[in-house]
């Protein structure tokens, strides 16, 4: 499960946003795509991911640290408290339209996320280390998470500038 959660969470952004976007209005806009996209990518792979991260490494830090490569470690307790709060600010920042609060929430997830995917490379050349919680999808969603989330503010921004035709 530690190896197909992240890929699970962006599965489930994409599709909960394709169901509102067919339920919603007509048409449909490029903008109300971004707005959803960025809305559910907030909610799952960034908040329920981040929620899923703290469970593994504050309850269940064996499992966690070993699906990673690693030895059990007190410091997992931090990581899994940084998690709680990058998850629970992409939960909020789904709900709450503020794009200053969604950037935040994209700026604390771009410092600890791509940090860690850092050192998932390091690990990854230093050590070899080729285990799933290591060099699997968590590697790439530690990048992209947070990239998305700019990107999707960035084109939400020049889609409410754009002039209208």
């Amino acid at each position: 499960m530690v190896f197909w959660f992240p890929l699970l969470s962006w599965l489930a952004a994409i599709v909960a946003a394709i169901l509102v976007l067919l339920r919603g209005p007509r048409p449909i806009t490029f903008g109300a795509v971004v707005d959803q996209l960025l809305r559910y990518i907030l909610l799952f792979p960034v908040g329920v991911m981040g929620l899923w991260a703290f469970l593994g490494h504050v309850f269940f830090a064996e499992q966690a640290a070993a699906s990673i490569g690693w030895a059990p470690s007190p410091f997992q307790f931090e990581v899994g408290m940084a998690n709680l709060g990058i998850g629970l600010a992409g939960v909020i920042g789904a709900f709450l339209r503020s794009p200053g609060f969604r950037a935040a929430v994209g700026v604390v997830a771009f410092g600890f996320l791509g940090g860690a995917g850092v050192g998932h490379l390091v690990q990854i050349a230093e050590a070899g280390n080729m285990a799933a919680g290591n060099a699997g999808p968590i590697l790439y969603t530690d990048f992209i998470n947070p990239l998305a989330v700019f990107g999707l503010l960035l084109l939400q921004r020049l889609t409410r500038r754009a002039p209208a035709a």
